[in-house]
């Protein structure tokens, strides 16, 4: 599915040069078509599928990577509160009353893989 978008994608950027005639094509026209096609096409295979479906449509590579640029601005806002729940989260661990020595270790340990995968360290 993503080669066929992919292509569709190529096809429409190769069309807007194909517009003009061959021979009115210039070296630095073909050039630019060319990486335009070839970045679009590591961008958009490195994106996110959620991401990927919301910038698919743009065919020049530096409109598509603005786009992204804008649409990912959110993903670090929302690592950061992650981050900082899971230091407080571990600011305010305790013991409960009437929770067994085992239930205290998984709710630890579930927090100390959180943090793992959000590289959070304590200090």
């Amino acid at each position: 599915m993503l080669d066929k978008e992919l292509y569709d994608s190529w096809k429409s950027i190769m069309e807007l040069y194909m517009t003009k005639k061959i021979h009115e094509l210039t070296l630095a026209d073909a050039i630019q078509a060319d990486c335009d096609v070839k970045a679009t096409n590591i961008i958009l295979q490195g994106s996110p599928t959620e991401v990927y479906v919301l910038v698919s449509h743009h065919k020049v590579a530096k409109d598509l990577w603005e786009r992204i640029q804008l649409l990912m601005q959110g993903t670090s806002l929302t690592k950061q509160e992650r981050e900082c729940k899971l230091y407080d989260e571990f600011d305010k661990l305790s013991y409960k009353k009437g929770e067994t020595l085992r239930d205290f270790y998984l709710r630890f340990s579930l927090l100390l893989n959180d943090m793992n995968i959000y590289n959070v360290k304590l200090e």
